[in-house]
């Protein structure tokens, strides 16, 4: 699991560092958007994963790997929109986001190592479709809770839910990494 811990970190050190330079170039516009919103962005990029495997072709230049890092940084506007409250139009310090991009990491990496040793790394046996199909499915659970008001009975909300994708992300990351994908 040393290993894993290393992998999940490189991973997100290219994501990160595309978030932040992607800050640097267009402020915090996504402020603006609301969940259903951060969720269509997520399921433009999982359902483009899933018909490049399906054609096994593509036409535009970002491939498989430019788009789990494109969810994961999604994934963490997700979380940030929720901390943050109603989508505004407002600009954030570059180092207020740096934290906060930080911190939700961390927690998805906390997430991840706690599953890892109950699960044993069964991920590391999984498709990069699989990946994908739960992806979209997480997606699918988030469009339902806000359907029902953001409540649910028994399940896990939104937040867990973005946990979850950055996670599967970068598993399929850290998989391609190594050539098994």
């Amino acid at each position: 699991m040393a290993n894993t811990d290393k992998q999940y970190d490189q991973a997100i050190g290219q994501c990160r560092d595309i978030f932040i330079k992607k800050t640097k170039d267009y402020g915090t516009a996504w402020r603006v958007l609301r969940t259903i919103s951060v969720v269509d962005q997520i399921f433009i990029k999982a359902l483009r994963i899933r018909t490049i495997q399906d054609l096994n072709t593509q036409k535009i230049g970002d491939d498989i790997p430019s788009e789990f890092k494109g969810i994961i940084n999604y994934a963490v506007i997700g979380l940030m929109q929720i901390e943050l409250g109603q989508p505004m139009v407002e600009e954030l310090p570059v180092e207020q986001v740096d934290a906060l991009y930080h911190k939700y990491i961390d927690f998805a990496k906390s997430t991840m190592l706690d599953k890892n040793h109950d699960y044993g790394e069964a991920w590391r046996e999984m498709s990069q479709q699989s990946f994908a199909d739960l992806i979209l499915m997480k997606l699918m659970r988030i469009k339902q809770i806000i359907t029902n008001d953001g409540k649910t009975l028994i399940s896990e909300g939104i937040d867990a839910n973005y946990v979850d994708i950055i996670n599967y992300s970068v598993f399929a990351l850290i998989l391609m990494e190594e050539g098994k994908h």
